[in-house]
């Protein structure tokens, strides 16, 4: 399988957690590509099989609003069928952004291999091992 896991980090938060994603999709067998998504387009990561897509909380628990949020507003209708993992850190709030993120997701067809993971601020020895499980969950599904 190839996977991509792309990614914007504000504070190394989210970067963090794209790593162990990595790791853990690469343990499970998958051929994997991480980006930061400046370095990626819409069209490029919709070639990959699986997507795990990272992004924080941001303002009102939304998005992060210049970079990563027209990205993944260009690769919504792209979705379909495709298989795909949602994570990232907050400081504040109670998750709707993530929430947000899953209806847009599975509104636009795509497959998710379980629940956007979160992680409260720097993620913790049990957050990285939650995301390397959610690599290799990813890569099996």
């Amino acid at each position: 399988m190839q996977l991509a896991v792309i990614y914007w980090s504000g504070s190394g938060n989210t970067e963090r957690m794209a790593m162990a994603v990595a790791e853990g999709a690469k343990e499970a067998g998958a051929a994997v590509d991480l980006f930061s998504v400046s370095e990626v387009d819409a069209a490029k990561a919709a070639g990959y099989s699986a997507l795990a897509l990272g992004c924080p909380a941001m303002g009102a628990e939304v998005l992060e609003e210049s970079e990563f949020e027209p990205f993944f507003a260009e690769l919504e209708p792209k979705l379909g069928g495709k298989k795909l993992a949602l994570f990232g850190s907050y400081g504040w709030g109670d998750g709707a952004w993530m929430r947000d993120w899953q209806e847009r997701a599975e509104g636009a067809g795509a497959n998710l291999c379980q629940d956007g993971l979160m992680a409260h601020e720097t993620p913790d020895d049990d957050a990285l091992a939650q995301c390397k499980a959610l690599g290799a969950a990813l890569a099996k599904s």
